[in-house]
């Protein structure tokens, strides 16, 4: 029965992903005395569907990708940009691949179309595979030493910490209530995990020897994700920011890297190398689609200008969303505009054309005023000189530049509600 339910919540939550387009994307990283940069983001999946749970082991970043409709074990080698696939599993998939300390092999989840799902290791050079841990439904894990796991395992309610012995075949329950991020603690010998017994989610050691555990701080608001750096150095991710924190010098998460520019959002997963020179991260890809800013569609009224503004977007159809556009100042109309987006050559493009309550155009006959695609997040639409951002599914803001008498552009700011 736990393999049921555990699998019908792997399930959910591996179609959610799907639907999102996850990519694994790779960052060259140097931290030099405290101080950490990131550059060169590389998609080095960059395909349909699922990619996620990246790990690193010597010249190699290990990912789970999905190929003809099944999740299988995808090898990466950071030099070479050759990939390899580890698995091949028709009737089922394998999710959070690691390397196994001192073996040839790798471990996975795996969960077969049956509904069961068991840890497994998998030979890198054939790929045969059999299973860790006969007992357990294993969601996600890390491991100590080639004979002990550290594991998020299925419990009545939640995930619980779960430390495990391979070669004495044995199992004990640590904590319940946690999160999926395992990792071992850089210059230690602990394993560091996600609390959430408590409303305020808590990053806490574990000793696997002894089963201690110990406060290490808070995580960000309702994040689970991290990853350690050699020099002690937590990182997480909310949104298009990666965030830093070290625990020995630091009372509070500062931001490291913004993706503003880049067209991901919602990062995840992180990982990085052994030697600190790379790191992997899992994000969202906003792919210049219609479908991706079908909440502009709607009747929206505002003001701006000294009167009343309305603003009227169709829905996503034949590849364009269309918009009339009216500014009416003490019971008069002032002027009108024709608005269009457009999917054009894998990208967007916004053009509109005004015209005066006398219907006579602004523009010449086969002029147009265009604004280009710069940027798409889940709540905002940045064209050069044109912003829309979601407020919430009834509220929308719209800042346009607009060159004042003097010829200095101003940002004009447009609040509007649905009706």
């Amino acid at each position: 029965m736990k393999n049921i339910l555990f699998s019908a919540f792997i399930l959910i939550t591996y179609a959610m992903a799907a639907q999102s387009n996850t990519d694994v994307y790779l960052l060259d990283m140097n931290i030099s005395e405290g101080h950490i940069t990131l550059g060169n983001l590389q998609n080095i999946s960059n395909s349909e569907g699922y990619d996620n749970q990246p790990s690193f082991y010597g010249d190699y970043l290990l990912f789970a990708s999905t190929r003809n409709k099944q999740t299988d074990i995808l090898q990466y080698h950071l030099k070479t940009k050759k990939t390899k696939w580890i698995s091949d599993t028709p009737n089922g998939g394998e999710y959070s691949p690691l390397k196994i300390p001192n073996k040839k092999s790798i471990s996975a989840v795996r969960l077969d179309a049956n509904g069961v799902q068991f840890l497994y290791s998998y030979t890198l050079k054939k790929g045969d595979s059999k299973v860790l841990l006969k007992d357990l439904v294993v969601g996600y894990h890390t491991w100590f030493n080639k004979n002990t796991i550290v594991s998020a395992v299925l419990g009545k309610n939640a995930l619980e910490l779960v430390v495990s012995n391979t070669k004495t075949n044995t199992n004990t329950t640590i904590q319940t209530k946690i999160g999926r991020s395992l990792h071992k603690i850089p210059n230690t010998n602990l394993i560091s995990y996600i609390s959430k017994e408590n409303n305020i989610w808590e990053i806490r050691s574990l000793d696997p020897i002894t089963g201690i555990t110990k406060k290490i701080t808070t995580t960000l608001s309702g994040v689970e994700d991290i990853c350690w750096l050699n020099n002690g150095t937590i990182l997480a991710s909310k949104d298009d920011i990666i965030y830093k924190m070290n625990p020995s010098i630091d009372s509070d998460w500062s931001i490291l890297k913004t993706f503003e520019n880049k067209n991901i959002s919602k990062i995840s997963r992180l990982a990085t190398n052994k030697s600190g020179t790379k790191l992997a991260i899992v994000a969202e890809e906003m792919v210049a689609k219609l479908k991706n800013i079908a909440w502009i569609s709607g009747d929206w009224k505002g003001e701006a200008f000294g009167g009343i503004t309305e603003e009227n977007w169709s829905k996503p159809q034949g590849g364009s969303m269309m918009a009339a556009f009216k500014l009416i100042v003490e019971n008069e109309v002032i002027f009108y505009e024709i608005e269009i987006i457009r999917e054009v050559n894998n990208t967007l493009i916004l053009q509109l054309k005004h015209f005066g309550k006398d219907l006579k155009g602004w523009e010449t006959k086969d002029q147009t005023v265009d604004f280009k695609l710069k940027k798409i997040t889940p709540n905002k639409v940045v064209f050069e000189g044109m912003l829309f951002e979601k407020v919430s599914d009834n509220e929308m803001n719209i800042y346009v530049d607009i060159k004042n008498d003097e010829g200095v552009v101003e940002i004009t700011k447009f609040n509007y509600t649905k009706n």
